[in-house]
């Protein structure tokens, strides 16, 4: 699957935000370009700059090329976005989320829950239940049990989706 330039501009608040969004708005329109261009171009210091460089070139989202100046030495490193590398960037991601959630989701599956109703942000299991006679931790209230099938069906409706996303 090809994806757009759009679609980069999507990506890009996951390597540092709005920067990142200038950043690579920059790179598309300069093309191959130094760090110290896309800093002039968005007005983003420097060493901003080449972190979220090195961010996108972690992800292989971006390439460089060295070129060194025969007079001072120096390398200088000119930068391109790589949209074809953007497909498998996503599908890795996307991979890693549907892990995590397949997890919760045995998770939730395996387990019966208990909530607290003067501390809402007490939800414990059956095991840690009994280990506390029923009473909550915080405020030592009764617990009471609690329907996490809509928690369930959410995400397996998650898991789901991501799977066929996967299979495409």
């Amino acid at each position: 699957m090809a994806y757009s330039e759009d679609e980069i501009i999507k990506v890009a608040p996951f390597f540092g935000g709005e920067e990142a969004v200038s950043v690579v708005r920059a790179l598309m329109k300069l093309g191959d370009s130094t760090d110290e261009s896309i800093a002039a171009e968005t007005g983003i210091r420097i060493n901003v700059v080449r972190k979220i460089l090195y961010k996108l070139y972690d992800h292989a989202l971006v390439a460089s090329t060295r070129v060194r100046n025969e007079n001072t030495g120096w390398y200088t490193f000119y930068w391109k976005l790589q949209l074809d590398q953007l497909d498998a960037f996503i599908r890795s991601r996307k991979r890693r989320t549907l892990k995590k959630l397949a997890a919760r989701l045995e998770y939730e599956r395996s387990h019966t829950f208990f909530t607290c109703e003067n501390c809402p942000e007490v939800r414990i299991t059956f095991e840690e239940a009994m280990e506390t006679a029923f009473r909550c931790p915080k405020c030592d209230s009764p617990l009471k049990n609690v329907d996490n099938t809509r928690i369930v069906e959410r995400l397996a409706e998650l898991v789901k989706k991501l799977e066929e996303e996967l299979s495409e």
